[in-house]
């Protein structure tokens, strides 16, 4: 395991305190820096990158193992080496997070809403399982709700209508439907874990950004992949995932040159060093990029 700086040390050990979710850690590090640079990684590659997370090689190999099991990674092996890479099954949903996750928010439409109701034509699971897939949420028994933008699945049995709530009542509609409460406990955990980053001075190492990187995206990805994306209309006014986007990109920018300089000296794939990251990388976060001082980015391999 790396020596953490002071901002990162606590994090680090809170990693260790409690189950790893080493494949979950896994999968951040896919769809954040290997997905961009084709998407394969040599086994070795993975071991060590884990490592420098303080987790075992036996952990790391029952995880990915289980990540193929269950289709999100596929395991080839060439002679003596194994290489792992995304599993074209779960690009899709790859997809859907990388939007979510590094992508502009959604264009407020004003507090208007979209109501389906399910009548008794309905086949109520599956219509309930297409309506939360599609980002619908229940607001009453056989009445979901949405923002107006949210397109409606093609099911028989379902009514939709559209409804404007009275002034000032919209946040209370969205309090009753989704569990805003508990997703702003989430952001504002983030905000305490990652703000000390701020204060750091000087250049990061390539491996301690390396590790900073796949934590940051990691916490930020499991509170935003549980925020429905309500328009600004539908939420409480002290809101916290705007603060909480914005410091994750402005991290992120700056882990950023250090850890693509590790992963170019150090990382694999089969036909050897990882190939150059394609242009959706810098991509991300485009609408909050913010470039770091010069010196931040002097640093030793």
């Amino acid at each position: 395991m790396i020596e953490a700086p002071p901002w990162l040390a606590p994090r680090l050990a809170a990693l260790h305190q409690g189950p790893h979710r080493t494949g979950s850690l896994i999968v951040t590090l896919f769809g954040d820096a290997i997905l961009p640079r084709g998407g394969e990684l040599a086994v070795g590659s993975l071991l060590a990158i884990m490592a420098a997370l303080g987790i075992g090689e036996g952990v790391v190999r029952t995880a990915a193992s289980r990540l193929a099991a269950e289709g999100w990674l596929e395991r080839r092996r060439v002679g003596r080496n194994a290489f792992y890479r995304l599993a074209r099954a779960g690009q899709s949903v790859f997809a859907e997070a990388t939007r979510r996750i590094y992508g502009a928010p959604p264009v407020d439409e004003n507090g208007r809403l979209r109501l389906v109701l399910l009548t008794p034509e309905a086949e109520r699971e599956r219509a309930r399982n297409a309506l939360e897939a599609a980002g619908f949420a229940p607001l009453a028994p056989g009445l979901f709700v949405a923002p107006r933008g949210r397109s409606v699945p093609e099911l028989p049995g379902l009514l939709c209508l559209e409804a404007e709530p009275e002034a000032g009542t919209a946040p209370a509609i969205a309090r009753l439907a989704w569990p805003l409460d508990a997703i702003a406990e989430r952001y504002r955990r983030f905000l305490e874990t990652w703000r000390p980053a701020l204060g750091a001075e000087g250049p990061v190492a390539p491996i301690v950004a390396l590790v900073a990187r796949i934590l940051l995206i990691h916490d930020y990805r499991r509170v935003i992949l549980k925020d429905p994306l309500l328009p600004a209309a539908l939420l409480p006014p002290d809101w916290p995932k705007p603060e909480a986007r914005a410091l994750c990109a402005r991290l992120w920018y700056r882990f950023l040159e250090p850890s693509e300089a590790w992963l170019d000296a150090h990382a694999a794939s089969e036909s050897g060093p990882l190939p150059p990251p394609g242009p959706e990388l810098r991509r991300r976060f485009a609408d909050l990029a913010r470039a770091e001082p010069a010196a931040a980015t002097c640093y030793d391999s």
